[in-house]
C-alpha cells in the first residue's frame, strides 16, 4: 500500500537517494530542500506523485507549512524522515559560539521544529512513523566534531523520550545511527575550520581526503529505510553500516 512521505534535505546524499527510492516504489512524496529547484528533475519524472517545498528546518513556521503541504497534496502524512543536517570540523576551542549555535539550530532544533509540526497530525490519526537520520557520532564523540556530536546526542535523547510518549498513540519512532556513507557529508557539505597546531594529532581534518571512499552505499541505505517503514514494529535504534556496528561494539567491549 502506498504511503505519503516527507523527507527533509532531499536534494543530495541520503535524502536524495531515499527520495528516489520512495518514488520508485510508488509512494507519494513531499521532498524538501533549501533550494527546491534542485528537485525539479523529480517533478519531471514523477509528476503529481511528488511535491517540492522550500524548507529551512530552523524556521518553525516553514516547518509547519511543509507538513501542511503534505496534507494539502495527499490528505495525510504517514512517514516523516528528518534527514537535513551537517557537521563542520574544528576543535572546540577554535569553533566560534556562532558556529556552535548555527549547527545546534539545525540539529536538534531543526529536527524539533519539523517533528513537533508533524505530531498533532499523526496523533489525531493514531498512526505515523517518524524516522530520524542520525549518526554514531552522537555516541562516538569524534574529535573535531564537538557541535555535531553534542547535537546528535541530544537528538537521540529527544527521540527516545518521544518514542515513550507517542508509542501508545500509534506513532512509531526510529533513530538511524549511521556510519560513513558515500554522500557529500564529508565533502563540500563540511567546513573545516583552522585550529591551533596542538590539535593536529586529534582533530580529524583529514576526512575530506576520504570523501567518496566511505564503506556505506546510500542506495542500499534507502532500501533499508523503506523496509523499516513497512514494519509493524520497527526498531527504536538502528545501527547503519558495518563500520557503525563495529565501532559501537568496540566501545561496549571496552566499557
Amino acid at each position: 500500500m502506498s504511503k505519503v512521505w516527507l523527507i527533509t534535505g532531499s536534494s543530495r546524499g541520503f535524502g536524495r537517494a531515499l527520495a528516489e527510492a520512495v518514488l520508485a516504489e510508488g509512494h507519494n512524496l513531499v521532498a524538501t530542500a533549501r533550494n527546491p529547484a534542485q528537485l525539479a528533475d523529480l517533478v519531471e519524472r514523477y509528476g503529481d506523485q511528488v511535491r517540492t517545498v522550500a524548507l529551512d528546518v530552523t524556521d518553525a513556521r516553514a516547518s509547519g507549512n511543509a507538513i501542511k503541504a503534505a496534507v494539502d497534496a495527499f490528505g495525510r502524512l504517514d512517514v516523516l524522515v528528518n534527514n537535513a543536517g551537517y557537521g563542520d570540523v574544528g576543535s572546540i576551542e577554535d569553533t566560534s559560539l556562532a558556529d556552535f549555535r548555527t549547527q545546534i539550530e539545525t540539529n536538534p532544533f531543526g529536527v524539533i521544529n519539523v517533528t513537533k509540526a508533524a505530531i498533532p497530525l499523526m496523533r489525531k490519526r493514531r498512526s505515523g512513523h517518524i524516522i530520524q537520520v542520525s549518526s554514531v557520532g552522537g555516541r562516538l564523540a569524534p574529535p573535531g566534531r564537538g557541535a555535531y556530536a553534542a547535537a546528535k546526542a541530544g537528538v537521540g535523547a529527544f527521540f527516545e523520550v518521544l518514542a515513550k510518549e507517542v508509542g501508545p498513540l500509534g506513532i512509531k519512532v526510529t533513530i538511524v545511527e549511521s556510519g560513513g556513507f558515500r554522500t557529500d557529508f564529508a565533502g563540500t557539505s563540511t567546513t573545516i575550520r583552522d585550529s591551533h597546531s596542538e590539535y593536529d594529532s586529534t582533530v580529524a581534518r583529514y576526512q575530506r581526503d576520504h570523501n567518496g571512499q566511505q564503506p556505506g552505499d546510500p542506495a542500499k541505505a534507502a532500501a533499508v529505510i523503506l523496509h523499516i517503514a513497512s514494519l509493524d514494529k520497527p526498531p527504536l535504534r538502528l545501527l547503519f553500516g558495518s563500520d557503525a556496528a563495529s565501532r559501537i561494539l568496540l566501545i561496549l567491549k571496552v566499557a
